[in-house]
């Protein structure tokens, strides 16, 4: 696979959708969706990473997830787990440095044990930031967010008034990262569904009817291609 002309944004957020339409067109249980569209977010990571993207975001489960049937989210849980396993075992050869944005500590104490091991594991390398999205909420995030400044508040550690755009964005997950330059989302839906509502604010999107799935590297290039067609005015003229 060849790189494409265009550099790519520094920070690439990905909505990964689509993997339960996947499966019904295939006739297959929504697990075997969720499982392909695993085995795709491992290819378009590491295309991601070999053509020089700095920063990925994948929106991997939502805080909002947890509703979906119990056999589905067992079996997301599941696919997470053996992510983990295989990043320690073979996902370490890349230069990846992967981090976790959410509330992680909803998950089985196995799971976050895995979290914390494959964070740590990761920590010196020096390539990609991969930011995984997992009981994510952009409302939460910012909720959060302004509880831990609050609470310095209250402690006198900081004034009410210090508060501005940039000392707010230090308590975000995302917190010494740059905003995303674009986001995608396959599947054929138009919408943000709570991904990054802070860090989004000048993002450009780009939608396209593909199920997640069925997402390849020329789209990926396509829609930075896309992305390179915009003119990004950021309220100016």
């Amino acid at each position: 696979m060849q790189g494409v002309a265009l550099p790519p944004p520094a920070h690439i957020g990905i909505i990964m959708d689509g993997n339960g339409r996947w499966a019904k067109q295939h006739f297959q249980p929504r697990s075997l969706g969720h499982r392909a569209g695993a085995q795709n977010f491992r290819t378009i990571t590491r295309y991601a990473s070999r053509i020089g993207v700095k920063y990925l975001t994948i929106y991997a489960f939502s805080t909002e997830n947890w509703t979906r049937p119990a056999d589905e989210v067992g079996a997301l849980m599941r696919l997470f787990k053996d992510y983990l396993q295989e990043a320690l075992r073979d996902f370490m050869d890349e230069n990846i440095r992967v981090r976790f944005i959410g509330d992680v500590a909803a998950f089985s104490p196995d799971l976050q044990a895995l979290i914390a091991e494959v964070t740590q594991a990761s920590a010196t390398k020096t390539g990609m930031v991969l930011n995984l999205a997992m009981n994510y909420g952009g409302r939460a995030e910012i909720v959060e967010a302004a509880k831990t400044f609050a609470q310095k508040v209250e402690a006198g550690a900081c004034h009410s008034q210090d508060l501005d755009e940039t000392l707010f964005e230090q308590y975000l997950y995302t917190a010494g990262q740059p905003s995303p330059d674009l986001i995608i989302r396959p599947s054929g839906e138009q919408r943000v569904s709570n991904f990054l509502l802070w860090q989004c604010a000048y993002a450009e999107f780009v939608f396209f009817d593909i199920l997640w799935p069925d997402f390849k590297p020329e789209d990926l290039d396509r829609a930075i291609a896309i992305y390179h067609s915009r003119q990004r005015r950021f309220g100016g003229v």
